[in-house]
């Protein structure tokens, strides 16, 4: 039997959905540890207006999978102008579905609605970072069509 889901895109409306949607992703990427750089304030220390700025700001998406009324899964992405040419891409920084929908279409959902959005608006390449070690990512951007390109991200901190 197929999911019956939906998905949407949230807008500066949304803040009490963007809560819970940004705590869906620490909860299914299992983020605990002191706040820093790299592991920001759990979503529940966020203000609203950080929230709503977020939310309100054109070149953030952020969208949630629903099964009914339940939130099963969401995506986060950025929107980066490009130099060499008048568009942007899109880059995928946050991916995440519950552990009772996974491997089930909720995030090929996701996926396909940012892909349409971005679309829509003359964006015709998104990108997504995947660690070589996350196979399951490996095989699931493989299988909604994503191309695998040898890059090393670098990371710094201070």
């Amino acid at each position: 039997m197929k999911l019956q889901m939906r998905t949407y895109r949230l807008s500066s409306a949304d803040v009490a959905l963007g809560r819970r949607l940004f705590a869906l992703l620490v909860e299914v990427f299992d983020e605990p540890g002191p706040t820093s750089a790299l592991n920001p304030p759990e979503p529940a220390q966020l203000s609203d207006a950080y929230l709503q700025k977020l939310l309100a700001n054109d070149g953030f998406w952020a969208f949630a999978g629903f099964v009914g009324e339940e939130l099963v899964g969401g995506l986060t992405a950025h929107t980066l102008p490009m130099t060499r040419a008048e568009s942007a891409e899109v880059f995928i920084y946050d991916l995440a579905v519950h552990a009772d929908y996974q491997r089930q279409g909720v995030g090929r959902a996701l996926v396909r609605s940012l892909l349409d959005a971005a679309a829509e608006q003359g964006i015709r390449e998104v990108f997504v970072p995947a660690d070589n070690e996350d196979t399951h990512a490996l095989d699931f951007y493989r299988a909604v069509g994503g191309q695998a390109s040898a890059v090393t991200f670098f990371a710094f901190s201070r």
